[in-house]
């Protein structure tokens, strides 16, 4: 079976320049982080954060992966801020995406990787994704796939400048500052830059 290195979304890779100026005036209460005038709400953070503990503590190895990522909070936080931000390019791009499109992409990561059992347990250790948010860490994989279809390889920079700048992200101090050079959560890692890889698809009609 041929197999192939999913193509992840990496900071480095959507940006090669600083795409906006962080915003971090006066939280208001019960926010995270506002992005594109839409609100992050704390209890929807610490509702992902709680998903995801309780995925690893049912894992044999929970006590490595709760201390693999002491500050959860702000890692979801930066994936759900990174989501936005694709999502935008996608807008920008004129790139849709359908479910049907999306449950065989997830399909395909399954069969990939031994199944969804084990495919879990690989998310789960590699980018912190309990099960249930995975579908949106497959959307992400699908739309950088798309974007740099359209752009090329590494010719993200301005359309993420573009995307990013017009969304005006303002973070909670709680949580940190928006890193306009990373594209993150100052030196908060990003859950979706990993290696799971997943069988090649064949061309549409073979």
């Amino acid at each position: 079976m041929h197999r192939r290195t999913a193509l992840s979304v990496s900071a480095a890779l959507l940006v090669a320049a600083p795409l906006l100026s962080a915003c971090s005036g006066q939280a208001r209460p019960g926010t995270a982080a506002v992005v594109g005038g839409e609100r992050i709400t704390t209890s929807a953070l610490q509702a992902q954060v709680n998903d995801v503990r309780t995925a690893q503590n049912r894992s044999e190895h929970s006590a490595e992966l709760i201390a693999a990522i002491p500050q959860l909070d702000r890692v979801k936080l930066g994936a759900m801020i990174q989501s936005r931000i694709l999502d935008r390019m996608a807008e920008d791009a004129g790139i849709t995406l359908t479910p049907k499109e999306l449950e065989e992409e997830r399909k395909a990561y399954d069969q990939g990787n031994g199944g969804t059992e084990a495919f879990e347990a690989t998310i789960l250790q590699k980018a912190a994704m309990a099960p249930d948010q995975i579908e949106r860490w497959v959307r992400d994989q699908v739309l950088f796939a798309r974007l740099n279809a359209k752009y090329g390889e590494g010719k993200l920079s301005e359309p993420a400048s573009k995307a990013a700048s017009g969304l005006g992200i303002e973070v909670n101090p709680r949580y940190g500052a928006w890193d306009a050079q990373k594209v993150g959560l100052g030196e908060a890692q990003t859950p979706w830059i990993t290696q799971v890889t997943r069988p090649e698809q064949p061309p549409a009609g073979a």
